[in-house]
């Protein structure tokens, strides 16, 4: 069992909270929050409470922590909570820099700390047996990924709530989505080499943009078309087309409550097969194997050059969002 404090009692904090006390694998022995919300929340959950990490990061009965933080302080705590020792559990994106994303994993490998990141997609039944079929060879060379992820959750926001501005999202709903897919094209084709993105306030009173697309190539071949969106009811769609067949997997419901996947195949000279796979708590799992690395049982499954890639390619989206114009991909 791994004790953890819980940084940020937002809506994602929360549900991180209730949804850690059903699994086997970690505790939380702490939670940090500004808000009185927070401290209420703490208290009827009978949880430790304070309104710094410094304060939880001096509690010996932490040995990680789990930040649902506003992501421009995702480097300095990482930074923070390496030097005192504890393992690191970031909510995406890691970082918003390159440079920061570098300097974060060398804190984290200086002080021999696990590190693991918020993409639970990569923990779906249906995503890992797209990537099982990508490493087996059935569906040939992978040749372009085509992803969307969309939802209308931030409509009930408040006008100053930090995911809305320009300084946590620079892209719109980049950071809220998208990056999501990007980390999974990441996963299919190793690092990107050019972006092209561009985002629009379309349909929504979310002034920093609510539909983002996003053509992304890479350096070892293909590319991605990225759809995020954040004034539409829930979609969520990944797909990888090859040269000897391709896979589709459609989402049913938000990962917040998921109800399972449907996952449709076609290999060259085989008739198309649609199935339904069940739920499975893909964020919990994430988390858990965050816990088996910091334990020392199994590395986390995720590599660090990825994690420095998917950061590198969402900078550069960043930079094309502003411009306008293809942005080349730094690394």
């Amino acid at each position: 069992m791994l004790n953890v404090a819980v940084i940020g009692l937002g809506w994602w904090g929360r549900i991180i909270v209730d949804l850690l006390s059903q699994g086997q694998k970690l505790k939380v022995v702490h939670v940090v929050d500004v808000s009185e919300v927070g401290r209420a929340f703490a208290l009827e959950r009978g949880i430790r409470f304070s309104t710094s990490l410094e304060e939880a990061l001096r509690d010996d009965s932490v040995q990680g922590v789990v930040l649902c933080t506003p992501h421009t302080q995702h480097t300095e705590q990482i930074l923070s909570t390496a030097r005192a020792g504890k393992h690191v559990f970031c909510e995406k994106p890691l970082s918003m820099t390159r440079a920061d994303v570098l300097k974060a994993i060398e804190a984290v490998d200086k002080a021999g700390v696990a590190l693991a990141v918020g993409h639970e997609k990569r923990f779906e039944p249906p995503i890992q047996e797209i990537m099982r079929l990508l490493k087996e060879g059935a569906l040939g060379t992978p040749l372009q990924v085509e992803a969307n992820f969309s939802q209308d959750k931030f409509l009930a926001l408040a006008k100053d709530n930090w995911r809305l501005s320009g300084k946590e999202s620079p892209a719109g709903p980049m950071t809220a989505t998208g990056i999501h897919l990007l980390d999974l094209a990441v996963g299919v084709f190793g690092e990107a080499e050019t972006v092209h993105a561009s985002v629009k306030q379309l349909g929504s009173p979310l002034t920093n943009g609510d539909t983002l697309a996003a053509l992304v190539t890479f350096k070892r071949g293909g590319h991605a078309l990225i759809s995020a969106i954040l004034a539409t009811p829930f979609a969520g769609r990944f797909a990888v087309y090859g040269s000897q067949g391709w896979a589709e997997v459609r989402d049913k419901t938000h990962p917040e409550a998921p109800e399972g996947w449907t996952l449709t195949t076609c290999l060259r000279g085989q008739r198309l097969k649609s199935v339904d796979i069940p739920p499975a708590p893909a964020v919990l799992l994430n988390l858990e194997a965050f816990a088996d690395a910091a334990l020392g049982r199994v590395p986390y499954p995720v590599p660090r050059e990825q994690m420095i890639a998917n950061v590198s390619a969402l900078e550069a989206i960043f930079r094309s969002a502003q411009s306008g114009g293809i942005e080349r991909v730094e690394g």
